[in-house]
């Protein structure tokens, strides 16, 4: 654990556990220093003031328990350490040769202790100070300094630049790292709440779906079975007539059990799956004109092209819901359905001559819910489309809509 390489951030017990291994090398350099010059030179050990210094060396070396902790905040206090144990080291180096040792602890004190860059300029005064102190060279002090701390502060400041420009790159991308995370951590969120939107969202549309089919099968198909067999009750004797409406009944049952089953697994009208729109709006005139005994005429106008199945299932659901409402409501003598293929789009008018109403403001009559003109509008305006209602108390409806003309990939029905 060197300063340059130490960890500038350690969790309390470990700045603890630190500052006691750097005491305790420390200790254990002077310590062995002092027996080796004992040994060596006994009576320098006796000298008043080597053992003054040993004493002030043993005191201060184990405050780096206090000081490494702040290595951080209070650089200049460690620098003021370092500064009072390389003046101890270089006295005792004058007092003895066995003292190098107790210096060369100075190493992993600067690299511990001192920033990346000043660890270096720590390092060459350790290995300079007590050297000239001794005088243990004979080469003339200006040369030993000029060819030992020359080299030395110069590889101490480029490697200390470079360590310290590794520090602010880390640092930058630390903080990256934590707006990265912080910004994934936003963005999961969002994630989850657009999936519960959509999810939200499709179980709403399933639900409108599944309502307009119901209406546009069960309902239309129990309405129109109620209007045959009312019919038939007043047939009379006339047992041809009973027995036409009691026809009309089965072959609508038949139909709009198939129509429900198709509904519920979200496929086009049969009428629609077995031929192309013009075809089948034809067939659903005849059919309304066989159920209803009120003529319809359908007409086709421009170049008939197939369309995305949506959008032709939307204007089979629109003809059907206006002919159904005709019939229900409107009393008419006749009924008039046109689908125009015209450039980019595609129109159908549904008009007959029944007794109209009188629209509110939004175009609708006082009480749509009966005429299902809601969800006619919300069929077309799910397809980008238009929906448009025309009325006039005794002078008939007219119902237009208007989608885009958005042909297949391939030119042929899906």
């Amino acid at each position: 654990m060197l300063a340059g390489v130490l960890p500038t951030t350690l969790d309390r017990r470990g700045e603890r556990r630190a500052g006691c291994v750097f005491a305790g090398v420390s200790l254990a350099g002077l310590a062995i220093s002092s027996v080796w010059d004992a040994l060596t030179a006994a009576d320098a050990t006796s000298s008043p003031s080597t053992v003054v210094l040993i004493a002030v060396a043993a005191l201060w070396m184990p405050q780096v328990i206090w000081v490494f902790p702040r290595r951080s905040s209070n650089p200049a206090l460690v620098v003021a350490y370092y500064l009072g144990f390389l003046a101890l080291a270089t006295a005792l180096s004058t007092r003895g040769d066995g003292f190098g040792v107790f210096a060369s602890v100075g190493y992993p004190l600067a690299f511990g202790l001192l920033t990346p860059r000043m660890s270096f300029f720590g390092v060459a005064a350790t290995a300079i100070l007590p050297m000239v102190a001794r005088g243990g060279t004979d080469a003339p002090t200006w040369l030993t300094l000029l060819s030992v701390a020359a080299p030395l502060l110069y590889a101490g400041w480029v490697v200390g630049s470079e360590s310290e420009k590794r520090r602010r790159s880390n640092s930058q991308l630390e903080e990256a790292n934590a707006k990265l995370e912080a910004a994934l951590e936003e963005n999961a969120g969002l994630h989850a709440q657009l999936l519960s939107q959509a999810r939200e969202t499709g179980v709403l549309d399933e639900r409108q779906r599944m309502a307009g089919e119901i209406h546009d099968t069960i309902a239309q198909g129990l309405a129109g079975i109620i209007t045959q067999l009312q019919a038939a009750e007043r047939s009379g004797t006339d047992l041809e007539r009973r027995q036409r409406h009691l026809a009309n009944v089965h072959a609508l049952a038949r139909e709009n059990l198939t129509e429900a089953r198709r509904s519920v697994r979200a496929l086009r009208p049969e009428r629609l799956a077995d031929s192309r729109l013009p075809d089948a709006m034809a067939e659903l005139g005849r059919t309304w004109t066989d159920t209803s005994g009120v003529p319809v005429k359908v007409e086709v106008t421009g170049d008939p092209r197939p369309l995305l199945p949506d959008l032709e299932v939307t204007l089979y659901r629109v003809a059907q819901e206006a002919l159904t409402n005709a019939g229900k409501h409107a009393k008419p003598s006749r009924v008039a359905i046109t689908l125009s293929y015209v450039d980019e789009l595609v129109m159908l008018d549904v008009r007959d001559d029944g007794i109209g109403f009188t629209p509110a403001a939004n175009g609708m009559p006082a009480d749509c819910e009966g005429f299902g003109l809601s969800g006619m509008r919300q069929r077309v305006q799910r397809v980008a489309g238009t929906l448009a209602i025309e009325s006039t108390p005794g002078e008939g409806t007219t119902i237009n809509a208007q989608l885009p003309a958005i042909t297949t990939a391939n030119g042929e029905p899906s």
